[in-house]
C-alpha cells in the first residue's frame, strides 16, 4: 500500500469527525474572515486591552505602561503599593515574557514560583522585553504593568502553580467550541498546551468538563494535584460566554480566540485576543469544529437582522450543547 492510501485511511475517521486541519483553518477561515488590517488589534496586547476598555469588556487593570529604556525607573511609580502585579510584552506570543510578581518588599520582588529576586533582575527583564526578546519578529516593544489576577483558591487542586485561563473559540460573533487550559508541573506553570498544560473540554450549554487531554492524551486526574478533572465547572459560565461573544463587536475579526480568567474579585476577564487560534481545543473536546462552523455560517440567509452577544450565545448554547458529559469516552487523536 502506498503512502498516500495509508495517509488518507489515517485521516478519514478525522474527517468523519469534522475536524479541522491547519491549511483548511486558515484558507477557509482566517484568510476569508479576518482582514489583514484588523490583525494589530488582537497581536498588540495594549491596543486590544484599550479597545477593551472602550467596549467596557473586563480585563484586568492597567496599572502603567513602560515604553523606553529610560522609563524603566518609573517601574516604583506605577507598581503597586501593595499585592501582586504581572508584566507582560505588548507584542508577546505563547506567554514568553510574562513576569508574574506575588508581591514586593523594598527592592525584592517575590516571583510565581516563590523564588525573590532583586530589582536589578526586573530592570533587567524589562530591558529585555522593551528591547524585543520576546516580541513577534524581535521588533521592539513596550512592557505592560497589569494588576494580579487574584483566581478563586476554589480551583487551586485543578492546576499546578499558575493561573487556569479559559479559551472560546467565537465565529462571526458565535461561540462554537471552549477549554480550560490548566497549568502543570511538565508546563512549568504555564497554561500552555504544547509545553504540557492540561485541556479541558467544556460543554457550551453548562460550562461543565466533558473530557481532557495532557499531550494529546485523554487524562483523568491532574497528575501533579490527584484532583479529577470530571469535578470541574466553571461559575458564571453565561456572563463569561457573552464576554468572549463581544470580543467580535470590539475587534471585527470574523474567527478568533478569546482567552478569559476568572476572577475571585472581578469575575471573568479578557486576557488576550488571537487571531489565529490553535486547533488543539478539537482534541480536549474530542470533536471537530468544521460541523459547528457550518452551521453558524449557514445563518446568514436565515437571520437578517444581527442579535446581540446575548442572544447569539443563547443559540450556541442550544445547538452546542454535549447531551451527555461522557468524561470516560476517549479522545480523538490527530
Amino acid at each position: 500500500m502506498k503512502f498516500v492510501d495509508i495517509l488518507q485511511q489515517w485521516s478519514r475517521p478525522l474527517r468523519d469527525k469534522g475536524v479541522m486541519g491547519l491549511n483548511e483553518r486558515n484558507i477557509s477561515y482566517i484568510n476569508r474572515y479576518n482582514s489583514r488590517h484588523l490583525y494589530p488589534r488582537v497581536d498588540d496586547k495594549l491596543k486590544t486591552k484599550l479597545l477593551a476598555e472602550r467596549y467596557r469588556i473586563n480585563t484586568p487593570e492597567l496599572l502603567g505602561v513602560i515604553r523606553s529604556h529610560g522609563e524603566i525607573k518609573r517601574l516604583a511609580e506605577v507598581q503597586p503599593a501593595q499585592g501582586g502585579f504581572a508584566i507582560k510584552p505588548s507584542k508577546g506570543s505563547g506567554g514568553k515574557g510574562i513576569l508574574v510578581i506575588q508581591q514586593h518588599d523594598g527592592e525584592r520582588y517575590q516571583k510565581a514560583s516563590g523564588e525573590w529576586i532583586d530589582r536589578s533582575r526586573v530592570e533587567r527583564h524589562l530591558s529585555n522585553l522593551i528591547s524585543g526578546l520576546y516580541s513577534l519578529g524581535g521588533s521592539p516593544d513596550v512592557a505592560i504593568i497589569e494588576r494580579l489576577i487574584n483566581f478563586d483558591p476554589a480551583y487551586s487542586d485543578f492546576t499546578f502553580e499558575g493561573v487556569p485561563d479559559i479559551r472560546v473559540i467565537v465565529f462571526k460573533g458565535y461561540p462554537v467550541m471552549a477549554m480550560m487550559r490548566l497549568s502543570t508541573k511538565s508546563s512549568d506553570g504555564k497554561a500552555n498546551l504544547h509545553q504540557g498544560a492540561i485541556g479541558v473540554g467544556l460543554d457550551l450549554a453548562s460550562g461543565k468538563a466533558t473530557r481532557a487531554v495532557q499531550h494529546d492524551r485523554p487524562v483523568m486526574e491532574h497528575p501533579d494535584t490527584g484532583q479529577a478533572l470530571s469535578e470541574l465547572i466553571i461559575p458564571d459560565w453565561q456572563h463569561l460566554l457573552t464576554l468572549a461573544a463581544s470580543c467580535y463587536d470590539m475587534a471585527g475579526l470574523g474567527y478568533l480566540g478569546a482567552d478569559l480568567v476568572l476572577d475571585k474579585d472581578y469575575g471573568p476577564q479578557l486576557l488576550e485576543l488571537n487571531a489565529r487560534p490553535g486547533l488543539a481545543i478539537q482534541l480536549a473536546n474530542g470533536c471537530g469544529l468544521k460541523p459547528r462552523l457550518a452551521l453558524v455560517e449557514s445563518l446568514d440567509e436565515e437571520t437578517p437582522d444581527r442579535p446581540d452577544a446575548a442572544d447569539r450565545v443563547a443559540w450556541a448554547q442550544k445547538q452546542f450543547s454535549t447531551p451527555e458529559v461522557a468524561f470516560e469516552l476517549p479522545v480523538a487523536t490527530v
